[in-house]
């Protein structure tokens, strides 16, 4: 019924800056994986319609950290999109849908494996109305398999793909949790890369395709790199060697801690000599790799180490390791990141004034595009259904229509 009220061949009018500056992306993804990939192409350029169902919009709207209708998650997830409110359990707001769908490049949803088909939004049905559509399917674990009808959230995807194993203190050795949701946005990163390759494909001739992006599989290949070091060979148990995250800690000075990290034979020394024992250099026990690696020459040097840090004020060991070239830096409490000289002099961290929510700062995109700048300030998170009007205009549907559709509580 909602057909009747829309022209056939609505215009854009395309005014955007950013590498995909013409790309119109649907994003009907909630918490992080989805919106924060559709967030990384509207930095970059992209036409983003968030789409919500009426009422009280998607989870990461429920008040938590919450002023002005925009929580600081929401805000972290969904800088340059437009918002929409429609009801995409009813009829009508599927056909909405399908008509927003002739005029999209990018359909980005992480619903549970079957949802989307069993409400008219699936890639096979949205594929017959826009055959070039990109379709971005995430999901936790894919669409089939013993784990593929399950909830699932961030820190459960950690557990099974090797992130808790390793988060091990050498003074605690107690597996934790990342303490951020590493999972969810390594999927977010993989995403919003796979669609723009997509979209560079199709640009070739290869037409538009579904992408599936498992966050069990982004995740595990985010984690794969380093933390299966010991596991890529076959038979790696019988090999010398030591990982990465065996080497991973913090150090105490006397005053607060630091972090150091040396990995060839010219740092070592310039780390013996930055504690002030440059005998250590030529000490038959730390002189080379080989020894180093030894057990009880490891755990030799380990205590040496410690003792002379702790005989140090962060300031002071940080300038020695400095001038004899140790990579080293401090340990920052969040509130100490907003005053980092690089993380300044990089302006890092970018303020906002939202008519409603107020002042709040975010990180700026890191990627720094010379030939086609993005613009972060574009557009600020939209609060729920703030561009509803505007973008169902653009449809071609008028007052009356649009009047009718809220009266029934489709948008």
């Amino acid at each position: 019924c909602v057909g009747r009220y829309i022209q056939s061949n609505p215009q854009r009018v395309v005014t955007m800056l950013g590498p995909l500056e013409g790309i119109r992306v649907i994003d009907v993804s909630a918490v992080v994986s989805g919106p924060l990939a559709a967030m990384i192409l509207g930095d970059q350029g992209a036409d983003v319609i968030k789409v919500e169902p009426p009422g009280i919009g998607e989870v990461v709207r429920l008040p938590n950290f919450e002023r002005g209708g925009l929580t600081s998650l929401f805000i972290n997830c969904n800088r340059n999109k437009r918002g929409v409110a429609l009801d995409l359990s009813k009829p009508e707001g599927v056909a909405i849908m399908h008509e927003l769908i002739k005029t999209t490049d990018v359909f980005i949803q992480n619903w549970r494996p079957g949802a989307a088909e069993r409400i008219g939004l699936g890639e096979e049905t949205l594929r017959s109305i826009n055959p070039d559509l990109i379709y971005c399917s995430i999901s936790g674990f894919g669409p089939t398999g013993p784990y593929s009808d399950q909830r699932v959230y961030d820190p459960i995807i950690q557990g099974l793909t090797g992130h808790a194993g390793i988060q091990m203190s050498p003074d605690f050795p107690i597996k934790d949790l990342v303490r951020n949701i590493v999972a969810d946005k390594s999927t977010s990163y993989t995403a919003a890369q796979a669609i723009t390759a997509a979209l560079f494909a199709r640009d070739r001739g290869a037409g538009g395709q579904l992408i599936e992006v498992p966050m069990i599989d982004a995740s595990l290949a985010f984690f794969w790199p380093d933390g299966m070091i010991k596991h890529t060979l076959e038979d790696s148990q019988h090999l010398p060697g030591i990982s990465l995250y065996e080497t991973y800690r913090l150090w105490h000075t006397q005053d607060g801690q630091i972090i150091y990290f040396v990995a060839s034979q010219v740092e070592h020394e310039g780390l013996f000599r930055a504690l002030g024992h440059p005998e250590w250099i030529t000490d038959s026990r730390f002189s080379d790799n080989d020894a180093r690696m030894l057990p009880e020459n490891k755990e030799a040097l380990g205590e040496l180490l410690d003792t002379a840090i702790r005989s140090f004020t962060t300031e002071d060991i940080l300038a020695r390791m400095n001038d004899n070239e140790v990579p080293s830096g401090r340990i920052l409490e969040l509130e100490e990141v907003f005053e980092d000289p690089q993380i300044q002099h990089n302006e890092s961290i970018l303020d906002f004034d939202h008519p409603s929510a107020g002042k709040y700062q975010q990180a700026k995109p890191a990627a720094r595009f010379h030939g086609t700048p993005q613009d972060p300030r574009r557009r600020m998170p939209p609060l729920l259904g703030e561009h509803t009007r505007e973008v169902l205009e653009e449809l071609g549907l008028d007052a009356d229509n649009i009047a009718s559709l809220q009266e029934k509580g489709i948008i």
